[in-house]
């Protein structure tokens, strides 16, 4: 568990920083990073700037990007020339490939108390390829799943069993942490993102600006991006609770108690900073689970009602349709990937 973690940032850095005009990224620079992948998605953003400026799109906050690197001790420092961003309020932090073998524990380790911090204030860690490694060395990744380059994926799942590998899935975005697994998925990687914060038609024109393919529309419920920036810590602890794998039988009571909160007062702020009731989030975070199964695995649809934390598996078909538009059996002979 990750508790109890500070960033070092500078007071000047804290004075000379504004970031409500912008959609702060932060790319981590660590020994062995694959500067193809780091100056690659600087273009990307940069080039998604202009197309949104083109789109006459004034309202999206243009997509400032920064630069970090842990000192001896892990405290998150911006590298030289880097943009005057402060640690915590970076929206995503990235980290790139490498184009060595995977991490060595002493690396990961050196980072995991930073990642902790800036998952716990709502930033999204989104990793390429064996970046992974460093968000399954902080444990913020036990009981979840995640994906990985091919090469990679028993040494991942070897070294962290907790972790669900998922090695058919090229990109895995599962609100907070989003993996991608492909040594240059770092394109797949940047697009999402911009689609999830900046819309599709910018990551679209991007990726036809940049003549890449565009990013696969994200099947319907099959990707929850749930609102993280919100400020409130109880409910933000809440959130990361019920992406692990306590959101399978996560009742209102659990959920306040996790909170530290009364029932009521716990409703009242959770559907303030989420604009979702707590049933609704659960159901949410449980559809998109079930996706994840329909498509991948042949488990019947009682058997992922179970696993997704109904028992009753009528239910579970209600709310699966009402969410997506599908029902389970529908779902799966369109998006099936297992055959």
């Amino acid at each position: 568990m990750c508790t109890d973690l500070t960033i070092g940032v500078t007071d000047t850095m804290r004075a000379k920083t504004d970031t409500s005009a912008n959609l702060d990224i932060g790319l981590l620079l660590y020994p062995g990073v694959q500067r193809a992948a780091v100056h690659g998605l600087a273009d990307l953003f940069l080039v998604a700037n202009r197309v949104a400026a083109e789109l006459g799109a004034v309202d999206l906050p243009p997509v400032r990007i920064s630069y970090w690197q842990a000192d001896a001790a892990g405290q998150l420092l911006p590298a030289v020339d880097s943009s005057p961003v402060v640690v915590p309020g970076l929206r995503v932090l990235i980290i790139p490939p490498s184009l060595e073998s995977a991490p060595p524990g002493e690396l990961l380790q050196r980072h995991r108390a930073s990642l902790c911090q800036l998952h716990a204030s709502g930033t999204v860690l989104a990793s390429v390829c064996i970046g992974v490694f460093f968000i399954a060395a902080s444990g913020l990744l036990d009981g979840r799943p995640a994906c990985t380059h091919w090469n990679y994926v028993h040494a991942l799942a070897q070294r962290y069993p907790k972790v669900r590998v998922e090695a058919q899935q090229p990109l895995l975005d599962d609100g907070d942490i989003v993996t991608s697994a492909g040594l240059m998925a770092w394109t797949d990687l940047g697009l999402r993102l911009l689609e999830r914060f900046q819309g599709a038609t910018v990551a679209r024109e991007t990726a036809r600006y940049l003549a890449v393919d565009p990013v696969a529309t994200p099947l319907p419920g099959a990707v929850f991006n749930p609102r993280l920036d919100h400020g409130d810590e109880a409910v933000l602890k809440v959130q990361h609770w019920l992406q692990g794998d306590r959101g399978q039988d996560a009742g209102l009571a659990a959920m306040a108690a996790c909170a530290g909160l009364e029932e009521r007062t716990f409703l009242r702020r959770f559907r303030a900073a989420t604009g979702l009731r707590p049933t609704e989030y659960c159901q949410q975070v449980r559809v998109g689970r079930a996706c994840r199964l329909l498509e991948f695995t042949r488990r019947n649809v009682e058997q992922i009602a179970w696993g997704v934390g109904y028992q009753d598996a009528s239910a579970f078909r209600k709310v699966f349709q009402r969410i997506t538009g599908l029902t389970p059996s529908d779902y799966r002979r369109r998006f099936a990937v297992t055959g």
